[in-house]
């Protein structure tokens, strides 16, 4: 049976989601092909501002990467503008001059930003907040310094003063109505959100009405109508959006203030649909992601045969600037028929509006605490009847039915249908099911599974309340949420506040991350250390002092308080002169036992720790390194003998396994990390309970990784088959470096990947070759600075201090 030709304008998240729900319900009945105007893949956009702020990246916002369109087969014309639609040939024609046959055409143009028409709004410097190129030119800027002047109060401007404040400039925000996001909250939440931002050093303009842009080359400043000039080195447009028509209306089809759909997102013709900011249904046209989404579903659905209609339903608005908590939803205007309950919290700064008609909600307003803004959105969109809860209703869900409710129960109590994450649509019941069916019992496997609080993360506190509700002792938030007693965040926040702020040394991360203690304590301190190491190769220099013992003095502490010494031999070989060399030392300086180790070294005990220097030295002059067999780092790389000696080894195992050793020594990881070669499926090196295997086998290199055999037993995954040994290295190093970037400190590789998903380390290591790429040459810039003996700089003195016995004090006699 022949596809059909659906071909899509536009790759925004609608577009995106929409495909989605099309390959979940019919995955071969579509012959794809997009035109993306922008010269990228489908990422979040309504993360841009986290992007700004710097906390997050372009990378992390990705929702499709490369790999996802060329798993289902999608054709993606990146950079390419659609210039006409030919509705009798039905086909598209892109600026590159690609034209396209469709069956079905799908319009998704977004919108397109309003620039007020004032003069110089055409000079450089001048920018709109629409896209990623809007972004990087702010953060460009932003690097030079001087004075950001954002022009618009609504969503979108203030998230922009936020981030570009947070970047380190000074940011005046103009708005033309006297308060702030008139037409989301009103004058009483205007007031304290312009009160919380002015507190955060951003000046705030309200009533300023701009007359023009000044400068001669690029912007210089701004005038406004009362004859106030604000210098400005860059001047930000967030005034509003127009949906995005002129290739509808060039084509024919029936446009009012967007592209008119009928609730099946059908165009005027037929065989096209429209979605997205571009659309138009029932009069109305949408600018947040929940009824893009929805409109996303429909299209779907209708597409696959299906009758689903969009319908309206109110949109809560929440602003994406940390610590400024606020919520809106509904109407909330003045009117006659209409009555309103207020609380005011003037110590917390909090404030409650809710705006009932006919005893029920239509509108609310909250600000500080957002806890229950589900709650209420919930009762507007059911149309509940408050009138037996009115005495209580504004303290909120927690204190119905007589008695105050804590907020698992008050979670508990929603009913199935209750909307959890506004960003994605995700309802209650969805959430539960997945975590029941599926075994959830993290945040981040429930943000991959329903994505529920993916988006804004605004809804986190209620997915864990829900999670909580559902799993009981099972979930444990507090677990994965503090990093120690020194701080309340958790090792995730910390090591994405150390990328967003740009922190570069251990006093800098407490500072700026409000410790509760002078120093740090012996859990964060070494965490700290390994995630700046880790972050700023090259710029950050490692702190022996917050590391533990061993690797503090790089040997192994023992019980009777000796150390003892792993020389590194690369993938297990050895020689009759290393092997001299070792037994030299050994009768030199008296050392009691050796042992063979379980990864293929050979294990000096019972060396006296002011003697580890000279027995350094007796074996680096042999030509051995140190094998970090006490580092949190790669310590061996186990081999058979391969091809070179086994009837049955399908390649060279050995000779692999001293590249990758050779490769990878010295690196700095958040555990140890152990790896294997097998030559074949027979598996004596035992790869498949490493932390990395591979196992050799007629066709290639099969890479296993997640494996344990310690403390807990756990046999490996298998992340895919590769055909050379070029490959195979390149994808462990891109393994390791995602586990460097990712992993918490002591968290080992199988509780990484158990964590971040299996799926998701094998599209970004085996199914991407880019992103693969880019984790390689970080791991390898990362090596320019790691890999130096610590053993040779030791004995080249190097806090010899270190290893002095303590003097013999002999109290005086008298």
């Amino acid at each position: 049976m022949a596809k059909t030709r659906l071909v899509i304008v536009g790759n925004g998240m609608a577009p995106g989601r929409m495909l989605e729900h099309l390959f979940e319900a019919a995955p071969e009945a579509f012959d794809v092909t997009i035109f993306n105007a922008e010269p990228r893949v489908n990422y979040d956009r309504i993360m841009l501002s986290p992007v700004l702020s710097g906390e997050k990246t372009y990378d992390s916002i990705v929702i499709h990467g490369d790999d996802w369109y060329a798993r289902h087969g999608v054709t993606l014309h990146k950079g390419q503008r659609v210039t006409g639609i030919d509705r009798v040939a039905r086909t598209v024609t892109s600026d590159a001059g690609v034209s396209a046959a469709y069956d079905t055409l799908v319009i998704a143009t977004g919108s397109d930003p309003f620039i007020i028409p004032v003069p110089g709004r055409d000079l450089p410097g001048v920018r709109a907040y629409r896209d990623l190129d809007d972004v990087e030119a702010m953060l460009a800027a932003a690097d030079r310094g001087g004075r950001a002047v954002v022009i618009g109060g609504g969503l979108l401007g203030l998230e922009a003063a936020a981030g570009l404040r947070a970047r380190g400039m000074d940011v005046t925000v103009l708005h033309l109505t006297p308060t702030l996001m008139d037409r989301q909250l009103d004058p009483a939440a205007g007031y304290l959100l312009e009160k919380a931002l002015t507190a955060r050093g951003i000046e705030i303009r309200c009533g300023a009405d701009t007359k023009a842009i000044l400068g001669d080359t690029r912007v210089t400043g701004v005038e406004l109508k009362d004859g106030t000039v604000i210098d400005a080195s860059l001047v930000v447009m967030a005034v509003g959006i127009r949906p995005n028509t002129l290739l509808a209306r060039a084509a024919g089809l029936e446009v009012n203030r967007g592209i008119v759909v009928d609730d099946g997102m059908v165009t005027s013709d037929p065989a096209i649909l429209s979605l997205g900011e571009c659309a138009e249904v029932g009069g109305r046209v949408y600018g947040l992601v929940a009824p893009l989404y929805d409109m996303a579903r429909v299209a779907a659905d209708r597409l696959t045969g299906g009758d689903a209609a969009f319908r309206h339903s109110e949109v809560p608005t929440k602003l994406k600037v940390t610590g400024c908590d606020l919520y809106s939803v509904g109407d909330f205007a003045d009117g006659p028929d209409r009555e309103e309950i207020v609380l005011r919290d003037a110590a917390r700064g909090a404030y409650r509006r809710v705006v009932l008609k006919d005893n029920r909600i239509i509108g609310a307003v909250l600000y500080g605490d957002t806890a229950d803004g589900a709650w209420f959105n919930d009762l507007l969109k059911k149309g509940v009847d408050v009138s037996g809860m009115r005495e209580t209703l504004i303290f909120g869900q927690a204190f119905q039915g007589g008695g105050q409710m804590d907020p698992v129960a008050a979670v508990a109590a929603l009913p199935d249908d209750t909307e959890i994450c506004g960003c994605n649509g995700v309802c209650k019941g969805r959430v539960v099911a997945a975590i029941t069916e599926k075994g959830l019992t993290s945040l981040d496997d429930v943000r991959a599974h329903t994505k529920a609080s993916a988006s804004c993360g605004s809804c986190t506190g209620l997915v864990e309340n829900l999670m909580s509700a559902t799993l009981g002792d099972a979930f444990n938030a507090n677990a994965v949420k503090s990093m120690c007693g020194c701080t309340p965040l958790g090792h995730g926040e910390v090591r994405r506040l150390i990328k967003a702020k740009g922190l570069k040394s251990i006093p800098a991360v407490m500072q700026e991350l409000e410790w509760s203690t002078s120093g740090g304590c012996a859990k964060c301190r070494p965490a700290l250390n390994y995630y700046l190491v880790a972050d700023w190769p090259g710029e950050y220099e490692d702190d022996g002092q917050s590391r533990f013992i061993n690797e503090r003095v790089h040997a192994n502490i023992q019980k009777d308080g000796t150390y003892s010494v792993v020389p590194r031999m690369w993938g297990g070989l050895t020689s009759a002169q290393e092997l001299r060399a070792i037994a030299d030392v050994v009768e030199k300086f008296d050392i009691p036992t050796v042992k063979v180790t379980g990864g293929q070294r050979i294990d000096m005990l019972g060396v006296k720790k002011e003697d580890l220097p000279a027995v350094w030295a007796d074996l680096g002059q042999a030509g051995f390194v140190s094998g970090h067999a006490y580092a949190k780092g790669l310590r061996t790389v186990k081999t058979c003998v391969g091809s070179q000696w086994c009837r049955f080894g399908t390649q060279d195992s050995t000779g692999l396994g001293v590249k990758l050793e050779r490769f990878l020594w010295g690196s700095w990881t958040p555990a140890k990390v152990k790896l294997a070669v097998s030559g074949c499926p027979r598996n004596c090196a035992e790869a498949t309970c490493k932390d990395v295997g591979i196992v050799c086998v007629d066709s290639g290199y099969e890479i296993h990784y997640a494996g344990a055999a310690g403390l807990d037993i756990k046999g490996t995954e298998v992340l895919g088959l590769v055909k050379t040994e070029e490959e195979a290295i390149e994808v462990t190093a891109a393994l390791i470096q995602m586990y460097r970037e990712q992993g918490y400190y002591l968290e080992r590789i199988y509780k990484w990947a158990r964590r971040v998903g299996y799926q998701v380390v094998r599209e970004q290591i085996l199914e991407d070759a880019g992103k693969r790429r880019e984790y390689y040459d970080r791991f390898v810039l990362s090596q320019t600075f790691a890999q130096s003996d610590p053993w040779s700089e030791r004995v080249s003195g190097k806090d010899k201090h270190e290893f002095k016995p303590l003097a013999a004090l002999q109290p005086e006699l008298v």
